[in-house]
């Protein structure tokens, strides 16, 4: 009996409107910002591979540290930026899509 409920209630959000639009703009949103976080992490590690002698340029005169430290940490950061922008849009947005589409199914 319970199966036959799941079953029913799955059909109807499959057939929402609302259902496809969530699953578009999510699947979306989802590919660019992974796009994003792959050209910061490939970007970096493509200067790496191909102009390691400015990467090991030192920041100034005396200095032991050089561009690569801070780039490397600059990765980093926004790779934390670019997960909090999603996961803020993710329990935000895409949470009240999804439960006003499981709403509407139950009804």
């Amino acid at each position: 009996m319970k199966d036959e409920m799941k079953g029913d209630i799955a059909a109807r959000i499959a057939a929402n409107p609302k259902y496809e639009k969530f699953v578009s703009l999510r699947s979306r949103y989802s590919i660019i910002m992974t796009i994003l976080v792959m050209c910061v992490y490939y970007g970096y590690i493509l200067l790496i591979a191909f102009n390691k002698e400015w990467l090991g340029t030192k920041l100034g005169a005396g200095m032991t540290t050089s561009i690569g430290i801070p780039m490397g940490v600059g990765v980093i950061v926004i790779t934390i930026i670019l997960t909090n922008i999603y996961v803020r849009r993710a329990n935000t947005e895409f949470d009240e899509l999804s439960a006003e589409i499981v709403k509407e199914a139950n009804q």
